[in-house]
């Protein structure tokens, strides 16, 4: 469910920037927003609150971000509150920002690796990263697994490159028993 609100509310946000092309002033403001309400994990308490009511919470919306924002963000915010779906904001905005980033052709990759890359060795990821694929620029975010022994793992959308030793010996311990010994 949270993926279908956040694609849906996260693409309308897309299309209207894009339609009064602020695009670009959209994300900032966005990334702006996205840390305000990371920091502040109290307002997300308040605002997912049942006994607050739809009223209320746009009233704390108009007072916390008006004049902080611009309007057309600020008037997403409560749109969300009226629809009941502000509880879902930081996947919509984290949408809109994947959405843009897409847009103007910056991927994003997950490498998880099983000890730390050295810069040489991630320099070479990030070269081979673009050279395979068709963005002009790509987000490596590095993550380190011990459990997968030696290789590593990408992962850029739903698109999943998993040469880790681990899963070579998953796969050989599978094929292993499936051989029928002869008796």
């Amino acid at each position: 469910m949270a993926k279908l609100v956040s694609g849906t509310y996260g693409e309308a946000l897309f299309e209207l920037a894009q339609e009064k092309n602020t695009v670009s002033a959209m994300l900032e403001e966005v990334s702006g927003l996205q840390m305000v309400l990371k920091e502040n994990k109290e307002l997300s308490v308040l605002m997912n609150n049942p006994k607050v009511s739809k009223e209320e919470r746009e009233g704390i919306v108009k007072e916390v971000f008006g004049g902080r924002i611009c309007d057309d963000l600020l008037n997403f915010l409560i749109l969300l509150v009226q629809k009941g779906r502000y509880a879902y904001v930081e996947e919509i905005l984290a949408y809109f920002t994947d959405r843009v980033k897409e847009a103007e052709g910056i991927g994003t990759a997950y490498v998880t690796t099983a000890v730390e890359l050295t810069p040489a060795k991630k320099d070479e990821v990030h070269k081979k990263l673009l050279a395979t694929t068709s963005y002009r620029e790509i987000e490596i975010i590095y993550q380190v697994d011990p459990s997968l022994i030696g290789g590593m793992t990408v992962r850029i959308n739903d698109r999943v490159i998993d040469s880790s030793i681990k899963t070579k010996l998953e796969k050989m311990e599978r094929s292993l028993l499936t051989i029928q010994l002869a008796e």
